[in-house]
């Protein structure tokens, strides 16, 4: 089976099976991020993870990974509520200077979107005081979200949706950019999960000069991953892909999961090992 055959049944089905607008990543994104966080947390911040998780069906970092984006399904209510929290739409270059500058005001309004959701989440889980079911949400939220907010199209326009408006198609089937880069791009390696963890393990850890790696919080992720969408050639013509976007764009993908495992690990070192 050849790497074009893999990345056509993978875009396929991302498109048969994730709504709009669609999850950041898929399941083995969220799992690969959450992973790669725990290879950088403390001894002590893993212990008090163990502690929370403890009861979960797989109490891992990798079990609750995608539990924020089942919520539809088992509590619709707060699915409904958290919808916004899954990403934020940064407005491109508008000719002021703007481009991909993250205003509160203007970009989240009302906290409704991934930047404020993850530094609300992050003090919930940082409070000690709190039940431990209220903490044990939070972590929830935050293993989530980080990974979304490093999903270049998370932090992307308004006016397609996030890439889910972006039609294109492979091989003469059609699926769009949000698609593609939530999975994919990966499912187009022909890796499994622990394949995948090998491959990003064994990868330079991203370094702090690299233009994608932002030093700061949930704001610098979410306008270093607008800058990604907003670089030439990221939006490809509409209508059929040329098979050379993937090998453009794969290592890029590869960057942003070890990037958000790398700020997962950051933050929830802080959050837990206090």
């Amino acid at each position: 089976m050849t790497l074009r055959t893999v990345l056509v049944a993978a875009v396929l089905a991302a498109t048969l099976v994730l709504p709009v607008p669609a999850h950041a990543w898929g399941p083995l994104g969220h799992r690969l991020v959450a992973e790669l966080a725990w290879d950088g947390m403390t001894p002590q911040a893993r212990a008090e993870a163990r502690r929370l998780l403890a009861g979960e069906a797989e109490p891992s970092l990798a079990g609750i990974a995608n539990w924020a984006d089942e919520l539809r399904a088992h509590d619709p209510d707060l699915g409904r509520r958290s919808a916004r929290w899954h990403y934020v739409n940064i407005a491109p270059e508008d000719g002021a200077g703007n481009g991909c500058r993250y205003d509160p005001a203007r970009d989240c309004p009302r906290g409704d979107c991934v930047v404020a959701a993850i530094d609300a989440q992050l003090a919930i889980l940082a409070d000690h005081g709190r039940p431990r079911a209220a903490r044990l949400q939070a972590l929830k939220f935050v293993v989530h979200f980080v990974g979304d907010v490093h999903q270049p199209l998370h932090a992307g326009r308004a006016d397609d949706r996030g890439g889910n408006t972006h039609q294109i198609n492979v091989d003469g089937r059609g699926s769009n950019l949000h698609a593609l880069w939530d999975s994919g791009l990966l499912a187009g390696a022909g890796l499994d999960e622990a394949g995948w963890l090998a491959r990003l393990r064994q990868s330079p850890a991203p370094a702090s000069a690299d233009a994608h790696a932002a030093p700061g919080g949930p704001a610098a992720w979410a306008e270093a991953s607008c800058r990604i969408v907003e670089s030439p050639g990221f939006y490809p013509p509409k209508g059929s892909l040329d098979p050379a976007y993937a090998g453009r764009w794969q290592p890029v993908a590869e960057r942003q999961l070890r990037l958000g495992g790398q700020h997962l690990a950051k933050v929830l070192n802080a959050a837990l090992g206090g």
